[in-house]
């Protein structure tokens, strides 16, 4: 167990090569020791993956996020002591292309059970390079608005953070999504810490119906609105888009930041009135200046849509849930929901 502490955080990734079988035998006892008392220590990359850890491993986990509340989780950069914590995990969860620091140390870590959340569900494709319908087989029913929801919010949506093949990671921001990942760090869970497997099933039960309820919420809330189109400095919605019918104009090719160009202000502003649109939204981790140019310059309101990537004392609610119980509000009022 102490042969990882022995090693100086800097020198880890040239230790893994050497130590890489000690290290995985390491984590696999640690996770087997878990019945004595031992919590099993997870890292989760950023807060969607902390909620799931911590809600599904209740008190057998010691749960440590990589991103620090308030922190935007791309531009993270790990500290080697984070390295050195990442290696001495029993379990890591992540979710790839968000957070290319993250994807790096944790291919050089050796730890046996990680968890890349982008496996457990389907990922499509809401760039603004797309045209048609890229989408998995599931679900496909579920969708009225489906088809023309998504041809119109690829446009525009331009919002890659150098993934591959530029698929759209905000998996968690619709919640069929992130139950289907629940339930695959459930299992993954019980496999790397067998012993408290009924718990980690009872847990990610409990949570799956929760975020069932959740997407119900959703579904009757936004079924009648006077229009379905929202406006975003941050085209983190993709999913949620879809999942609803809805559609979303991302403020195309910008970060949060940045001043929209006149071009785009113009085409926003012809978007909104021919769509009915009528907030900008911006998010809590970021400047609103952008969303208040836009609003002066176009007539529209402004509001808050949280892409849920951190909890800080400005967030709408303490966890996950309560957030997007407050998106939910925020949409409702945007598009004016009957």
């Amino acid at each position: 167990m102490n042969v990882r502490r022995l090693i100086p955080t800097t020198a880890v990734a040239g230790a893994v090569v050497l130590g890489l079988t000690a290290l995985s035998a390491c984590s696999t006892s640690d996770a087997a020791d878990g019945g004595n008392g031992d919590k099993l220590k997870v890292t989760a990359s950023f807060y969607p993956m902390q909620f799931l850890t911590e809600r599904i491993g209740g008190e057998h986990v010691a749960v440590t996020s990589l991103t620090k509340p308030g922190v935007e989780p791309h531009d993270l950069e790990l500290t080697p002591r984070q390295i050195g914590s990442i290696s001495e995990s029993d379990y890591v969860l992540y979710l790839k292309g968000i957070q290319p620091a993250v994807d790096d140390a944790i291919k050089q870590s050796g730890v046996k059970n990680t968890v890349d959340a982008a496996t457990l569900t389907t990922l499509e494709n809401h760039g603004s390079e797309v045209s048609g319908h890229d989408h998995g087989h599931e679900g496909e029913e579920e969708h009225g608005h489906e088809e023309e929801a998504h041809e119109e919010h690829s446009e525009g949506d331009g919002h890659n953070h150098g993934e591959e093949g530029g698929a759209d990671p905000h998996i968690w921001l619709d919640p069929v999504k992130y139950a289907e990942v629940a339930k695959g760090v459930g299992k993954s869970l019980e496999k790397a810490d067998p012993d408290h497997a009924a718990d980690y099933k009872k847990n990610t039960d409990a949570l799956v119906a929760e975020l069932g309820e959740l997407n119900t919420a959703y579904e009757t809330g936004l079924k009648n609105t006077s229009t379905k189109t929202f406006i975003t400095t941050h085209s983190a919605f993709g999913y949620l888009a879809e999942r609803y019918g809805l559609t979303q104009q991302g403020i195309a090719g910008i970060d949060p930041e940045a001043e929209p160009s006149p071009a785009r202000i113009q085409e926003i502003h012809t978007i909104a009135e021919k769509e009915k649109a009528t907030t900008v939204f911006f998010e809590t981790l970021a400047s609103d200046r952008t969303a208040k140019t836009l609003a002066k310059d176009t007539g529209l309101k402004t509001g808050v849509l949280d892409p849920l990537e951190g909890i800080t004392d400005k967030s709408r609610g303490a966890d996950y849930i309560e957030v997007m119980e407050s998106n939910l509000a925020a949409l409702q009022k945007a598009l004016g929901a009957k």
